[in-house]
């Protein structure tokens, strides 16, 4: 893993939170970006090198909305940027982690995802995320 890719925070409202960030960070979301898959819309800000995605269900089963009807607003995941997505899958589950995802799927911001289960790591959801454009 080469280093953190982004922190995502489960939020009710994304316009409300995008308008609260934007307070903090003092810069405004540079990307909105809906997920049909995983039944999200995300908004992304950088925060120097780093970057916070916001998340937002936009159906009831999907995995925000439970999160949230489960723990509340806050912290979802800690995405970590990796070179061959497939190759950390396979070596994170020789090491004895669950992978959620056998196979990386697309996801927000131009980047291939796969999620390791929290259960494996001391509670915290693990995203691997690679550049699509790493994998041409």
């Amino acid at each position: 893993m080469d280093k953190i890719e982004h922190i995502g925070i489960a939020v009710k409202n994304i316009e409300n939170s995008n308008a609260l960030f934007a307070k903090l960070f003092g810069e405004p979301h540079y990307k909105m970006e809906d997920v049909e898959s995983e039944g999200v819309k995300t908004s992304f800000f950088k925060v120097g090198n780093n970057k916070i995605e916001l998340l937002e269900a936009t159906n009831t089963d999907s995995p925000i909305a439970k999160f949230i009807a489960k723990k509340g607003e806050g912290i979802h995941h800690i995405a970590f940027d990796v070179k061959d997505i497939e190759a950390e899958i396979l070596r994170l589950k020789s090491e004895g982690f669950v992978v959620l995802n056998e196979v990386p799927k697309q996801g927000a911001d131009n980047k291939l995802v796969a999620f390791l289960h929290p259960k494996s790591a001391n509670g915290v959801l693990i995203e691997l995320c690679q550049e699509i454009d790493d994998k041409l």
